[in-house]
């Protein structure tokens, strides 16, 4: 029988989409933006545009994998690091946890009570839960993080692909620009609740990086027009 995702993988499976689709909206839409400031041609915007998709799905999907991969070799690495110390040298990592606890401001007899069930449970995930923050055997999938950004970047793209290709040559640049803000402003939002983040503070940065990749492409682009 398969495990059941944690909590904390599906937010990073979910964290890899949402990161994936504000991607593809901020990189194809820099892309077409600064084309579309260079020439009129619809085909050369729309073949740019398809370009930069391609690219960046598999650019995307790549880096999670490899990032994910990363993390998971070094978690793994703590957890071996973790059972030495605990094998060579048990009652320091005992006093390490009940100090944690007591840092936090649990009281000292009540951390020496929480340290003994739970150092007697399971050694190696609560130190390892102490002093590296994370919970063994709690990894995030490699393949669903790459998955879920080939999905969500090109899905991502789509918006300002559309918008640039669709919308009549006098107003396609303003229509498209104002499609990207609302997009990024949106995937804004969801980013910073995943990340228990202050939504207002993930918006405005989200938007004002879209805002200065679409004014700096699009200068570019028709100062190479020119």
């Amino acid at each position: 029988m398969a495990k059941k995702k944690s909590l904390s993988q599906q937010i990073n499976v979910m964290r890899a989409s949402v990161m994936g689709a504000n991607d593809g909206i901020l990189s194809v839409a820099g892309i077409v933006i600064g084309v579309a400031g260079a020439t009129s041609n619809n085909f050369a915007i729309f073949i740019s545009g398809i370009s930069g998709m391609l690219a960046g799905t598999v650019s995307m999907a790549m880096g999670e994998f490899v990032s994910v991969n990363t993390q998971k070799d070094s978690q793994r690495n703590a957890i071996s690091i973790q059972k030495k110390a605990l094998a060579n040298s048990y009652d320091h990592e005992y006093n390490t946890v009940k100090n944690k606890l007591v840092t936090d401001g649990i009281s000292p007899d009540l951390a020496e009570q929480a340290t003994k069930e739970m150092m007697t449970q399971d050694p190696i995930k609560t130190t390892v839960r102490q002093k590296y923050g994370f919970n063994v055997g709690q990894y995030t999938n490699p393949l669903s993080a790459a998955i879920a950004s080939m999905i969500s970047f090109p899905t991502g793209s789509i918006l300002p692909l559309v918008a640039i290709t669709m919308f009549p040559s006098s107003i396609r640049i303003f229509a498209t620009f104002l499609a990207v803000v609302i997009a990024l402003a949106i995937t804004g939002y969801t980013a910073a609740r995943l990340g228990n983040a202050s939504p207002a503070h993930g918006v405005f940065r989200n938007v004002i990086s879209g805002v200065l990749t679409m004014i700096v492409t699009y200068t570019i682009g028709t100062l190479i027009g020119s």
